[in-house]
């Protein structure tokens, strides 16, 4: 009876290729270009290389004042991004990789991305997603992103995420992790998609300014959470915003909605990584007739104004951030991730953040 057993639960052992097989049939993956799908409101245009995307702002993606988030926003950025790769035939069985990356087991690198957001859709608005890929510098590649009223056209945001403009090390080998320039076969998959045109225009971009622990407001201890984490095995990129974000006191945010942020990706975060932020405030950019002294040495977040008593006394606020997240630990830990980088510690990203005020 016992060998019984043993054969019949062998039995329902599958080898690794059968099960990708039938997920990929659970994701209704194409292996051809598809033109239109109607489940995801997505068609392909632009000459067939590029995609659209019709989706309405759902109650979960609004914050109190009933505007998408900024989380959110990119959350759609990503998704379409996605889409775009699944309506081209070309997705594998990865996030995002095509064939060509599964089979050298290769993963996209994000180190450069830049939102511009002129207003924010609301609560029930339907929205249309443009997205598209082209070449950016000699090997590098970008994709860019509108976001516009499906009612008017009025444009909401404008985004553009930059894959290494000025080097071939694009991906990262997603057992190594270490950085991997497109093989040929890859890059053959994704240059037919490649057109002219720019969301965001390319020029030399704005240095970041570098942070240190002098910074004026530090966050420290910041551990990732399992929902953190994409198929990637990483922390998503857009759980870093929520981290910088909540370096920002929520009565400047109640004025205020952020109207650029620029994203410099230095390295992976992992789920036992702890976390270190740091935000430093632009002093040049106290809105005009403010009269604010910037505040030294204290945290940005709200309790800490509230139990002083200073955020009474502030009626505006500097309107720019430079925000830095770095892994916390000893140098030797570090070097498993990272040999070339003899800096420590080492910086996740930097980010530069610009508001605006909100007319009421």
């Amino acid at each position: 009876m016992a060998a019984s057993a043993f054969t019949s639960l062998a039995s329902v052992v599958e080898p690794p290729s059968i099960q990708i097989e039938k997920d990929r049939t659970r994701q209704n993956i194409p292996t051809k270009k598809q033109t239109v799908d109607p489940f995801r409101q997505g068609f392909i245009t632009q000459g067939g290389v590029a995609y659209t995307q019709i989706v309405v702002v759902r109650s979960y993606e609004v914050g109190a004042d009933k505007t998408a988030t900024l989380e959110s926003i990119l959350n759609l950025l990503q998704e379409t991004a996605l889409n775009h790769v699944w309506m081209s035939g070309l997705l594998g069985d990865g996030f995002g990789a095509t064939h060509g990356m599964m089979r050298n087991s290769l993963i996209w690198v994000v180190t450069r991305m830049q939102v511009q957001v002129e207003s924010y859709p609301i609560w029930g608005e339907i929205v249309e997603i443009d997205t598209w890929v082209g070449a950016s510098g000699k090997n590098g590649m970008r994709r860019d992103w509108l976001i516009r009223s499906h009612l008017t056209g009025h444009v909401f945001a404008r985004a553009t995420r930059i894959e290494n403009q000025n080097s071939t090390w694009v991906m990262m080998n997603q057992h190594t992790r270490r950085l991997s320039k497109i093989p040929e076969d890859v890059r053959a998959e994704i240059s037919p998609w490649f057109i002219s045109r720019m969301a965001i225009k390319e020029d030399v971009p704005e240095k970041i300014i570098k942070l240190d622990d002098n910074a004026k407001y530090v966050n420290s201890n910041l551990k990732p959470k399992r929902s953190d984490l994409d198929m990637n095995h990483h922390v998503n990129n857009v759980k870093y915003v929520r981290w910088m974000l909540e370096s920002i006191p929520e009565q400047f945010l109640e004025g205020h909605q952020l109207s650029s942020i620029t994203l410099e990706y230095r390295r992976e975060c992992g789920s036992c990584d702890i976390v270190q932020s740091l935000c430093e405030p632009d002093a040049d950019s106290v809105e005009k007739d403010s009269g604010v002294d910037m505040l030294r040495g204290f945290n940005l977040a709200t309790e800490i104004f509230e139990g002083s008593g200073f955020l009474r006394s502030l009626d505006t606020w500097p309107i720019k951030y430079t925000h830095l997240l770095q892994i916390k630990g000893d140098k030797k830990s570090e070097e498993i991730f990272e040999r070339s980088e003899a800096e420590f510690p080492r910086p996740i990203s930097r980010v530069g953040l610009s508001f605006q005020s909100i007319n009421k």
